[in-house]
């Protein structure tokens, strides 16, 4: 058998890769935190609810996407 030396093998199996139920929890965690901000700042600072709205839209878009029909 013949193996390849060290420099031309690949490293994804050194890789920690996250499977979709991890990565589906993590982004469900980093929802709620960022509802919990959006709550505590109430009406208050607009210009950091424009920044922080479209994050969590994101954050659900990428969620419902894991979720989806091709997503498991």
């Amino acid at each position: 058998m013949s193996r390849r030396p060290e420099s031309e093998r690949s490293d994804w199996t050194d890789l920690d890769l996250l499977t979709r139920e991890e990565a589906s929890e993590r982004l469900r965690t980093e929802i709620t935190e960022t509802e919990t901000r959006l709550a505590e700042l109430g009406d208050g600072d607009r210009a950091e609810r424009a920044l922080i709205e479209p994050r969590l839209r994101a954050l659900r878009e990428a969620v419902d996407e894991l979720a989806g029909p091709n997503g498991g």
